[in-house]
C-alpha cells in the first residue's frame, strides 16, 4: 500500500509537471517573439525591437477592436453579474420543484461546446433581429458568462450564513434591504471575483463573437483574422498584452479572496 501510494503521487507529480509545461509553451515562445525586431514570426528572435507594440498602438483599427473588446465585456459582465447572481441566490435559497433541473439549464454554456452555442446565438439573433448588430453582441456575451458567475456566486451565498438573513428579517428589514446591507457587504470579495472572471471571458471570446458580431471587431476576433489573412507578428505583442491583463487580473483576485477572510456580518 505505501509502495503504490508513494508510485500514485510520482505519478500525479510528473502528469503535473508535464501539464505545467504544455501550459507554458506558449508562454516561453509567444512573449519572446512579441519583442523580436524580424518582418516575420522569428523564434528566437534575431534582436529585441518594441516595434510590433508600436505598431499596436498605432493602429486605429487595433484600437478600435480594443475599445469594442472593452466595451463588450465591461457591459456584459455586469449584466452577467446581475443575472448570475440573482440566479444563484434563487437557487441557493429556494425550494421549488426543478431546482436541479433548472441549475442543469443555467449550467448548459459550460457543458456544450462552443461551435453549438455559436449556432445556436447565430440562429437565435438572425431570428429576431440582431445579428450582427451591438446589442446582439451584447446579449450573447451576457448569457454566455451566467454560469461562471452562478458558480463563484452560489459558492459564496452557500456559505454565508442563512441565520444572518434571518435576523435581519426577524428585525423588520426587506429582502432587498437585507441583500443589499447585509449580504452583498460580506461578499464583495466573491462579486469582485466573479465579475472579473465574466470580464475575462467575455474579452476573451472569440467563437461566438465570429459568428455573430458582423462588423464589430475584437481584439480576439481581429486577431484571428490576422491569422487566417496574413501571419502579423502584431499578433504576439497582443497575445502577451492579454497574457499579463489575465495574469494581473487573476493576481488581484486571489489577493482580494485571500484577504477577505472569513465572513464578518454586517449590523442591520
Amino acid at each position: 500500500m505505501i509502495g503504490g501510494s508513494r508510485w500514485t503521487r510520482r505519478l500525479l507529480a510528473a502528469v503535473g509537471v508535464v501539464g505545467l509545461t504544455f501550459l507554458m509553451v506558449p508562454l516561453i515562445i509567444v512573449v519572446p517573439m512579441s519583442f523580436s525586431s524580424a518582418k516575420a514570426l522569428t523564434f528566437p528572435p534575431p534582436s529585441l525591437s518594441l516595434r510590433w507594440y508600436e505598431t499596436f498602438f498605432g493602429d486605429p483599427r487595433w484600437m478600435e477592436a480594443m475599445w469594442t473588446s472593452t466595451f463588450v465585456a465591461a457591459v456584459s459582465s455586469v449584466g452577467s453579474l446581475v443575472l448570475g447572481g440573482l440566479a444563484a441566490y434563487g437557487l441557493r435559497r429556494g425550494s421549488f420543484r426543478g431546482r436541479d433541473w433548472a441549475e442543469g439549464d443555467f449550467m448548459a454554456p459550460l457543458i456544450v461546446p462552443t461551435i453549438i452555442s455559436a449556432i445556436a446565438f447565430y440562429l437565435a439573433l438572425a431570428k429576431i433581429g440582431l445579428l450582427g448588430s451591438m446589442t446582439g453582441l451584447l446579449v450573447a456575451h451576457t448569457v454566455l458568462h451566467i454560469p461562471v458567475v452562478m458558480m463563484v456566486m452560489g459558492v459564496a451565498i452557500r456559505a454565508f450564513d442563512l441565520r444572518i438573513e434571518q435576523v435581519a428579517w426577524s428585525l423588520g428589514a426587506s429582502w432587498w434591504y437585507t441583500v443589499r446591507k447585509v449580504m452583498l457587504p460580506n461578499l464583495v470579495p466573491s462579486v469582485f471575483a466573479a465579475w472579473i472572471f465574466a470580464f475575462i471571458g467575455s474579452f476573451d471570446e472569440v467563437i461566438v463573437t465570429s459568428f455573430i458580431a458582423g462588423k464589430y471587431d475584437t481584439v480576439p476576433k481581429k486577431m484571428f483574422t490576422e491569422l487566417i489573412l496574413e501571419v502579423n507578428p502584431t499578433i504576439t505583442a497582443v497575445a502577451t498584452l492579454l497574457i499579463v491583463f489575465t495574469m494581473v487580473a487573476l493576481a488581484a483576485v486571489a489577493l482580494i479572496l485571500g484577504r477577505s477572510g472569513r465572513l464578518r456580518p454586517t449590523m442591520v
